[in-house]
């Protein structure tokens, strides 16, 4: 019988979750769920110095609007708890002890002060100090001390770290599912840091422990792992443990330029980088979020998904359900994948299209109270029918509707200095007349009524229909004029025209 597919999400609470952290952790969603799996949130906290108060409940918050739901994992769901890295401390001590056994990691006495000046000694020679192969020959630690000096330390007190012992002359070789085989000289690579000065592991070590506890079967992570990945697989050698299979996904690029995608660029060109708003603790600053700019958690899963990964054809738009149907690692590409923050927009254009009249009146309502206009449902979505194509956001419904809600109190300057004409008031004072009478008040009827008397005075369909447009809106936008007329009814129709010969007529004097 095959193992169990499990994957994980381990991010640290050290402040709000990138939008390339979401995407990590929807891959991790999606490859488990095609394969019948589970999914873990894990919590890793060890870098105390770094933990942002606030932060956890940020990461657990944005996953839940991203609908990216986890099986096990913190909030008491799993039996391979606790969850939270800082909850299992005296755990990796343990392991530490057995590799410290194994010849496989030694004790380093070496102060910050003296590996400080150390970088600095190779700098000023135009070289990089790197506590490797080489230099731990040389410099306080337990493989130059002898026994009896390394137990007269431990016993005082001295402060030390346990760094992993890196087996000279090999070569490590591993397959990553997205980028084949990888090939590293242990040559290359230092002897990194397992368990600090504070009492705590480093991520090397717990990531590893963790993921064999807890029967990780796939990590899928960014690619700025990469380079520990070789680390990664000689610490499962060291512990005798079967590694799981390894994945390391594409960076996210900025829209403009080279490079990784940062808040800086979201900054400057003004959008995005966080799923939901993040306020600092700390600079009491407040970053925007998809949320919060008005995005539906599905569009944003949805752009986010093809951020990298391509399902080999044409379709773009994925429900959860089939993008977890269609997802593979083989479609994930190599290189970055440039964020582009206009698709974004014509994600959500779309899910708003699609949603029904009766949904988005609902989510309208709200901003409306806030106007303190109150208008039935079903009124509502007649006005929705008429302006979704034209929104992107919920927020841009007022700026397409308000003239159906409101009177105009002023004219655009520009619309009155092109469309109102000398003929212009006798026009609107017929139309008002037509209005008055007519026998049947609806889009169609109103507008045959207008046609009838444009035809017979000989007039221009676009002039008339420009002037009377201005004075029901006051500008010159807005979806079909009559449905609007209809929608405000005679007495307010009346009014407005009334209001218009007054005051554009007054204005122009």
């Amino acid at each position: 019988m095959s193992s169990p597919v499990r994957l994980r999400f381990a991010p640290s609470p050290t402040g709000p979750l990138h939008m390339g952290g979401v995407r990590t952790a929807l891959y991790n969603y999606l490859f488990a769920k095609k394969l019948g799996g589970k999914f873990i949130l894990r919590i890793e906290d060890t870098d105390q110095t770094r933990f942002v108060p606030g932060a956890e409940e940020y990461i657990k918050e944005s996953l839940a609007w991203c609908g990216i739901k986890f099986d096990e994992g913190i909030d008491g769901k799993g039996e391979y708890g606790p969850y939270r890295q800082s909850e299992r401390k005296a755990l990796y001590q343990e392991y530490t002890k057995t590799l410290i056994d194994n010849d496989w990691a030694y004790y380093a006495f070496d102060s910050s002060e003296e590996l400080t000046s150390l970088r600095e000694q190779a700098e000023s020679a135009g070289n990089v100090f790197t506590y490797n192969i080489e230099s731990r020959r040389r410099l306080n630690n337990s493989l130059t001390l002898s026994d009896a000096q390394v137990e007269e330390k431990l016993a005082a007190g001295e402060a030390y770290v346990i760094r992993f012992k890196m087996p000279e002359k090999e070569e490590v070789i591993f397959t990553d599912l997205i980028r084949g085989e990888v090939q590293v000289k242990t040559a290359m690579l230092d002897d990194k840091v397992l368990f600090k000065s504070d009492g705590m592991p480093t991520y090397h070590l717990a990531n590893i422990v963790d993921d064999h506890l807890m029967e990780i079967s796939h990590v899928i992570r960014g690619e700025e792992w990469l380079p520990s990945a070789p680390l990664h697989v000689l610490l499962y050698k060291a512990f005798g443990w079967e590694a799981p299979a390894f994945a390391h996904l594409p960076i996210i690029l900025k829209p403009i330029g080279k490079g990784k995608l940062s808040k800086r660029d979201g900054d400057k060109m003004g959008f995005p980088v966080f799923p939901i708003q993040w306020n600092d603790p700390n600079s009491n600053e407040v970053f925007s979020g998809y949320r919060e700019d008005g995005y539906f958690p599905d569009a944003f899963i949805n752009m986010l998904a093809l951020l990298g990964w391509n399902p080999g054809t044409e379709q773009e738009v994925f429900s959860m359900e089939e993008l977890i149907d269609a997802f593979s690692l083989d479609r994930v590409g190599k290189s970055g994948s440039k964020f582009d923050p206009e698709k974004a927009k014509w994600f959500n254009q779309h899910y708003l299209r699609s949603k029904s009249n009766a949904e988005l009146a609902s989510l309208f309502q709200d901003e409306l109270k806030k106007k303190q206009i109150h208008l039935e449902s079903e009124k509502l979505e007649e006005v929705i029918d008429l302006i979704k194509e034209r929104a992107v956001f919920i927020s841009d419904f007022w700026a397409q509707s308000y003239f159906f809600f409101l009177a105009p109190s002023e004219f655009n300057p520009k619309v009155v200095k092109k469309r109102w004409k000398e003929n212009t008031p006798q026009i609107i004072n017929d139309l008002h007349d037509l209005f008055s009478q007519a026998e049947t008040w609806e889009a169609t009827s109103l507008h045959d009524l207008t046609a009838a008397y444009i035809e017979k005075n000989e007039l221009g369909f676009g002039a008339v229909m420009n002037a009377l447009r201005l004075a029901i809106v006051g500008d010159g936008i807005g979806p079909d004029l009559f449905k609007i007329i209809k929608f405000i009814g005679r007495k307010d129709t009346l009014t407005r025209l009334n209001y218009a010969l007054k005051t554009i007529g007054s204005f122009l004097r």
